[in-house]
């Protein structure tokens, strides 16, 4: 099973800007990445007109793209209950890590960001005994747990590899 590690944090704390550059970091290292990501609000990658936007307004419950450099695949819920963290994870292509954004409820390793310029200051970690380490732009009581500056990406890379087992899976990979 692919380790899952997640990236939590109130709405404009740093998420998407810190696990983009996680993603980055652990590419680097030779490492598979997936990624999710929870929104809590309707989205849409499709655009208006084009032909899967069609296919998907006029009732279809999937829409596969594929073209020589990328697949996509839409699900409309149509009514049905979201996948769970779970669910999702057992849909990702094989990688060597899967990398969450939100989903902070669900029940895996995960890290707290926490940004001054954040609306939400309260903190998650003292009710998620998941959350294994904080990522912060100022000064925080800790606690029990690590904490990193928001801009630590190495040791945080670092960090959470070494939490799932693979720190040093880049170093033995075939690289032929």
């Amino acid at each position: 099973m692919t380790p899952i590690f997640g990236v939590v944090g109130w709405k404009n704390s740093g998420k998407t800007t810190l696990t983009a550059k996680l993603i980055a970091n652990f590419a680097a290292r030779g490492l598979e990445v997936a990624a999710i990501k929870h929104a809590h609000h309707g989205f849409d990658i499709d655009q208006k007109g084009r032909d899967s936007y069609r296919f998907r307004e006029a009732g279809a419950r999937t829409v596969a793209l594929s073209s020589s450099r990328r697949v996509a695949i839409m699900t409309e819920l149509r009514g049905k209950q979201e996948p769970t963290l779970e669910e999702l994870a057992a849909r990702v292509r094989p990688a060597d890590l899967i990398l969450v954004e939100g989903f902070k409820r669900e029940n895996h390793p995960k890290l707290e960001v926490r940004r001054k310029e954040s609306p939400n200051q309260s903190p998650l970690a003292p009710d998620d005994p998941s959350i294994l380490a904080i990522a912060a732009n100022f000064p925080i009581d800790k606690g029990d747990l690590p904490v990193f500056d928001l801009n630590s990406v190495d040791e945080i890379a670092g960090f959470i590899l070494d939490r799932i087992g693979l720190m040093n899976m880049e170093l033995s990979r075939d690289r032929s």
